[in-house]
């Protein structure tokens, strides 16, 4: 079978693509190699998606899927290993077989970035941790640092104030870069905010007792006892297929597209995460209506298109 479009990811701009593709009534196949959903199901509380005061992203992500499943898409758990996205038919390489299609839409996400200090790799899952709604638990009545100063650090902090002893926000630049909704929550946590600190190193026996930092200011280094250290301080996309394929990547390895969610080849779209710009849930769900909809025009050549 050849499909109109084939979706790889299964994050809210994959399943946004999916619903719009479905209602144009393009043959759609939707290949995700986890859990659908992405990072949604990494986050606690959202409170900024339209129609929803506060939804946890678990919940969200499962009314996305329930929509998708209830149209005419094809849901194929595998891992994608290669693209051949020349030419009119383009070939997607998976764990599960090969498939063709029309049109592809890359909605691959992104990992977390990595602080790339002294102790971080050989501590992850022994008291380093990028997933705050994951390993909480674990932390209860203890002390715990979270690196980072956007919206995913706060939230972080938000889920983990009450849960630990003692929460230490540390970013290295001189104000949080998070929304002011979210900062002036935070102040009623009763958070040690440690401002142009960086992290030097992490350090323990078995698991995580201390953090070095560094104020940027005065140069002075110290210790901090902590039992945790939360990672969040950004986005590494998932973009290695795609640049293999040759589609063109920005200086930070984000992949290119124009207004219409088009790369530079044609026939291939991208939407969400692993094209940059602002990393939201409805930021992400807007451009993958948008790939939607621009894949239909590639593939039915519409009249008024």
């Amino acid at each position: 079978m050849i499909y109109d479009v084939i979706i790889i990811g299964g994050g809210p701009a994959g399943m946004t693509s999916a619903i719009y593709a479905a209602k144009r009534e393009l043959k759609t196949l939707l290949i995700e190699k986890g859990v659908i959903g992405g990072y949604m199901l990494l986050t606690s509380n959202i409170e900024n998606y339209p129609g929803f005061l506060k939804i946890s992203g678990t919940d969200l992500s499962a009314l996305m899927e329930e929509q998708v499943r209830n149209l005419p898409v094809e849901i194929v758990n595998a891992d994608a290993t290669k693209l051949e996205l020349e030419g009119n038919i383009k070939k997607v390489s998976t764990s599960d077989g090969t498939f063709e299609g029309k049109s592809v839409i890359i909605t691959v996400g992104g990992g977390h970035k990595k602080l790339e200090v002294k102790g971080e790799k050989e501590y992850t899952g022994k008291g380093v941790s990028y997933c705050a709604t994951c390993d909480a638990p674990f932390y209860k009545g203890r002390t715990v640092a979270i690196i980072g100063g956007g919206n995913s650090a706060i939230q972080d902090v938000m889920y983990l104030s009450d849960v630990a002893k003692k929460v230490y926000l540390i970013h290295r630049r001189e104000t949080l870069r998070a929304e002011e909704a979210r900062q002036r929550e935070l102040k009623k946590k009763g958070v040690e905010i440690m401002l142009n600190t960086a992290v030097e190193e992490i350090a323990g026996e078995k698991l995580v007792n201390s953090i070095k930092i560094k104020d940027r200011t005065t140069g002075e280094e110290k210790r901090l006892k902590v039992d945790g250290v939360f990672i969040s301080i950004g986005t590494i996309p998932h973009s290695e297929l795609a640049k293999e394929a040759g589609v063109l990547l920005d200086d930070k390895n984000f992949i290119k597209v124009d207004r219409n969610q088009e790369t530079n080849i044609e026939g291939v779209f991208a939407a969400g995460d692993v094209t940059g710009g602002v990393l939201q849930i409805c930021t992400a769900a807007g451009e993958g209506c948008i790939a939607a909809l621009s894949a239909y025009k590639h593939v039915k050549r519409p009249y008024w298109g």
